[in-house]
């Protein structure tokens, strides 16, 4: 069931209502990264404002997510014993059938079910998995006593308002693309939903007699009837043999594989099959007809042949096949991201009337995190350019949409106080300089700045800042000498010496400061650097591609990129404490003790760290002195990810596959902080903006999509990440400059049929008026029909196509080889593999197809 993005308060409400002393706890599952810690620190504080109980529970991937079921959720239901409740899943679980890992199903005795269990899902991974979004709970019809999917308040899996949200079961929140996107695979669900079952043998029984039919057809001509009716049939059909009985395993579609390893492998979601007592064309007594042939009233006028039973099967099976072609070609696309969770959080608070500046900073910081790791609406690839600066340009359009909402709920909810414009306009905040430092020691406002992309800009020098941004890198080429001495000639001309340059941006000259953002934007272009920082304001108050910066007093100023900079170094590198370089040490796979014993303290040690890191990293949003402990940390993994990628290029260790690139991170003082697919995925976002750049954006190695792996010596595997999709091999000028040419090919293609149109339109109305006769007007109305509907395909979005689908091809790689694979991460992209495999398992991989 899904609730629509106009009701997204509604459960949330009811869950107040229902709130007492000895209600169960609210369960949250938080995924650990920075869009989901975020959302989870938004709806906390709503939840503790209504005194509503709760728990929080860091999930790492599928294994957790079982884990959590069998230990957490499953003592929650009421035919366990429990009381029910509901569970709240932050960027978990929204790509598998949670009905099934959660245990809500309803066996064939009727045993199961929901248990008063209401999970409510929000996740910005698509594509859904549709059991989710479509299917309605099992329950017993009290008048008949048949298992029903049909529920009060549900009308085709949407909720409406008279709901009643005591019952349990699975609830997507719809961000607005359900409701906007995907009403065909609604039609296509429900109608596959209120199908009869066809068991295995009943099919190909029909496919037999359907050759059987064919080498009889020239015998049966004789005999057939003259009056059209149907031959006789050698077979009956029951409504017995309808039953659910007859289906085999093999039809029931698997939610989750398992490799040799005997690790769980989501696999791409699939439909869920229809359920019993659900039928369709008149019922079970259409099929129970023993004699189909239709009586003639009159020799001379036969009656209309009645459908034979095997034709309304037939029929049925060409409908449920079209069906799943729909739903299929769904899953096929590919995976991409929507709204991000914390986005989608930060809209229930407004909702309700309770945005302040605390949640509305959260709600930035988590969607400014999801460019950090290359998350846009084709999937995990590098994000397209853009030409406003600042923002990378997440997720098109549709993203730039979220940022301008919340730059404008930054403006109503900081206004400037009337004696701080002279000191705007003194400082040059208005005017474009980037802000370092608060207005008072109260001051926790949160402002709009001119953001340059460069990396933790305001907690480190200048040079080094520049040096670590993956954008400015990639560009200018700093993996070799050449690189770096372009970036001394930028700052020459720039007027900035290497000495000013290279001391803590903080204590540089103040003229310096307030003149940078004038000087890079004059000279950046130069170097091809377009869109370094944002424009200024154009029109007013208009700050497009401004990006925002909240301050705690005297304490620290940081922007919302960096917070979730900071955020993401914390969970997948830890405490800067342990970052000395004797830390190395404990990952040195020695043999000191046992393997067996090893792997056991491994397991326990990594389950506690994850809980660990993900604890900092929360307490750290609402403590700044958390926060600012772990810039550090930061700074040390992208001091990594420069190190090992400049050492990638220049050792020239990166191959050209037929479909993709391929690197390996298998040496190195570093190569241990790339065993986690965060800072993987970061690395390999690195490398594969830098190829771009140096390859160019035309010719045969143009593409973005490379497969980049990390050996963990420990375990004897290695993370495999795959990049994909995005579109971001063209520049924003050529991206704009392709868009106008389609534009104009459109208008001219659409030009060109109203003309045709009309000619057709006047050479018609010259022969009626040659025959006498007036315009026929039926005609006229059904022609512009048929070409408002060529318009509309011509039309057709195109924004799907690019998408990642790294996901799709590891899933039939692992089928075709046998490769030992762990699919435990919520990322389709992402898999672990076994040493030993990894060479045959990308040698097949490079003969897939891996964008959509």
């Amino acid at each position: 069931m899904y609730l629509p993005r106009s009701l997204i308060a509604q459960l949330y409400q009811n869950l107040t209502k229902r709130n007492h002393a000895a209600a169960p706890p609210v369960l949250l599952l938080v995924a650990l990264e920075p869009d989901a810690l975020c959302a989870c620190r938004i709806l906390t504080a709503l939840l503790r404002r209504d005194y509503v109980p709760h728990k929080i529970q860091p999930i790492a991937g599928y294994g957790d997510l079982s884990r959590a079921a069998d230990g957490l959720i499953r003592p929650m239901r009421t035919t366990h014993g429990g009381s029910g409740g509901v569970v709240v899943c932050l960027g978990v679980g929204g790509m598998v059938d949670l009905e099934e890992i959660f245990g809500m199903e309803v066996d064939e005795a009727g045993n199961g079910g929901t248990g008063g269990v209401e999970v409510w899902l929000m996740d910005a991974r698509r594509p859904w998995n549709l059991s989710n979004v479509f299917g309605t709970p099992v329950a017993q019809d009290p008048a008949t006593g048949d298992w029903v999917r049909k529920r009060a308040g549900v009308e085709k899996a949407r909720l409406q308002k008279n709901y009643n949200s005591s019952k349990g079961g699975i609830i997507v929140f719809d961000d607005g693309d359900i409701e906007e996107e995907l009403e065909s695979e609604r039609q296509a669900y429900c109608a596959l939903e209120e199908m009869p079952e066809l068991g295995e043998e009943a099919e190909s029984d029909d496919e037999g007699e359907q050759g059987h039919e064919h080498d009889q057809e020239h015998n049966a001509e004789a005999d057939e009837p003259p009056s059209g009716q149907a031959p006789k049939k050698r077979k009956s059909w029951s409504g017995a043999e309808d039953s659910d009985e007859d289906m085999s395993d093999d039809e029931r579609p698997a939610q989750r594989r398992r490799s040799n390893s005997g690790a769980s492998i989501p696999s791409t979601p699939e439909r869920r099959p229809p359920r019993r007592g659900l039928m369709i064309l008149g019922g079970s007594s259409d099929f129970s007809r023993s004699d189909s042939r239709s009586r003639s009233t009159s020799p001379a006028v036969a009656a209309p042949k009645e459908q034979s039973i095997k034709g309304l099967r037939r029929q049925l099976m060409a409908m449920r096949e079209k069906h799943d072609k729909t739903l299929q070609k769904y899953y096929d696309q590919g995976a991409s991201y929507s709204e991000p969770v914390s986005s989608l959080v930060y809209s229930l608070a407004s909702e309700l009337g309770r945005e302040d500046n605390d949640l509305l900073w959260n709600a930035i910081v988590g969607v400014s995190s999801l460019e950090l790791y290359g998350r846009t609406g084709s999937g995990v690839g590098l994000n397209p350019l853009s030409a406003a600066g600042g923002s990378a340009g997440w997720n098109g359009d549709r993203g730039e949409r979220i940022r301008s909402v919340l730059r404008d709920e930054v403006r109503r909810l900081n206004p400037v106080d009337i004696k701080d414009l002279a000191r705007e306009a003194t400082m040059g905040d208005s005017t474009g300089v980037i802000p370092t430092s608060a207005r008072s020691a109260t001051d926790k406002s949160i402002r709009l700045s001119p953001e340059p992309r460069f990396l933790l800009l305001r907690h480190w020098s200048l040079y080094e800042s520049m040096q670590h941004s993956p954008y400015l890198s990639a560009r200018l080429h700093l993996w070799n000498e050449s690189g770096k001495r372009r970036l001394d000639k930028l700052l020459a001309k720039m007027g900035l010496s290497l000495a000013q340059s290279k001391q803590y941006y903080t204590h540089m000259d103040m003229d310096l400061k307030k003149g940078l953002r004038e000087r890079l934007l004059r000279f950046a272009p130069m170097y091809g650097l377009d869109g370094l920082v944002p424009p200024a304001p154009r029109g007013g108050d208009s700050k497009d591609g401004w990006g925002f910066v909240r301050c705690w007093g005297w304490k620290a100023c940081l922007s919302a990129i960096d917070t979730g900079v900071i955020l993401g170094a914390i969970l997948e590198v830890g405490d800067a404490k342990s970052l000395s370089a004797s830390s190395l040490d404990s990952f040195n796979f020695v043999g000191t003790q046992d393997h067996s014993e090893q792997a056991l303290d491994s397991s326990t040690e990594a389950q506690d760290r994850i809980t660990a890191r993900f604890y900092t990293a929360y307490d750290a949003l609402a403590d700044i002195d958390t926060l600012t402990a772990h810039i550090s940390t930061a700074q040390h993994l992208h001091k990594a990810i420069l190190r090992t990628g400049t050492a990638l290029i220049e050792k020239k260790q990166i191959r050209h596959l037929k479909a993709f690139r391929m690197a390996v991170v298998k040496e190195g003082p570093d190569v241990q902080l790339f065993t986690h697919s965060g800072a993987l995925t970061k690395l390999a976002l690195w490398v594969a903006e830098a190829i771009v750049e140096q390859n160019g954006t035309k010719g045969r190695n143009r593409g973005s999509e490379l497969v980049m792996a990390g050996l963990d010596e420990r375990q004897g595997r290695y993370v495999v990440v795959g990049l994909g999709g995005g579109g971001a091999t063209e520049s924003a000028k050529e991206r704009i400059a392709k868009r106008e040419k389609k534009n104009r090919e459109r208008e001219q293609k659409k030009a060109a049929k109203n003309a045709e149109r009309e000619r057709k339109r006047q050479a018609r109305i010259a022969r009626l008026e040659a025959a006498g006769l007036e315009e026929d007007e039926v005609e006229d109305s059904e022609e512009e029909e048929s070409e408002d509907d060529d318009e509309s395909e011509d039309e057709e979005d195109v924004s799907k196509s690019g998408r990642n689908r790294f996901g799709n091809a590891f899933q039939e790689v692992v089928r075709e080889t046998g490769a030992r694979v762990r699919m435990d991460s919520f990322e389709a992209c992402v898999i672990e593999i076994k040493k030993e495999d990894l060479s045959g398992f990308l040698e097949r991989l490079s003969m897939k197809a891996v964008v959509g």
